[in-house]
């Protein structure tokens, strides 16, 4: 059965009532996840994405194996930079520890980073 969402003011209309979809439930192989950030520099073109985690949570292993598909089919653009995972200690930089792709950040390296692209 599709896990059903925790925080119902985390989905939007559409998401909830796709989870809701007998037709398409997740075992019969369906599996959705949205995708956070897409950082773009629209004075260079690089761009990169982002998967947010907060409260210390982890990218659960169905959506690492969707996010490998995704970071695999575009690398082929030589303005992609990567996918990049963001997991807060809390709920941001301002309220507890900040983890870049496992790495204990500063917020003043997290910036950084976001203006690297």
């Amino acid at each position: 059965m599709t896990i059903q969402r925790k925080d119902l003011h985390g989905s939007t209309e559409f998401g909830l009532w796709l989870r809701n979809q007998e037709q398409i439930d997740s075992n019969k192989g369906y599996i959705c996840s949205n995708l956070d950030y897409c950082w773009h520099n629209n004075r260079n073109g690089h761009w990169l994405l982002i998967e947010e985690k907060r409260h210390n949570s982890s990218i659960k292993p169905w959506q690492k194996a969707m996010f490998e598909f995704i970071d695999k089919a575009c690398k082929s653009d030589k303005n992609y930079r990567g996918f990049h995972t963001l997991v807060f200690e809390n709920t941001s930089p301002d309220d507890g520890h900040v983890w870049l792709d496992g790495v204990l950040t500063t917020k003043v390296e997290l910036i950084d980073f976001l203006k690297d692209v």
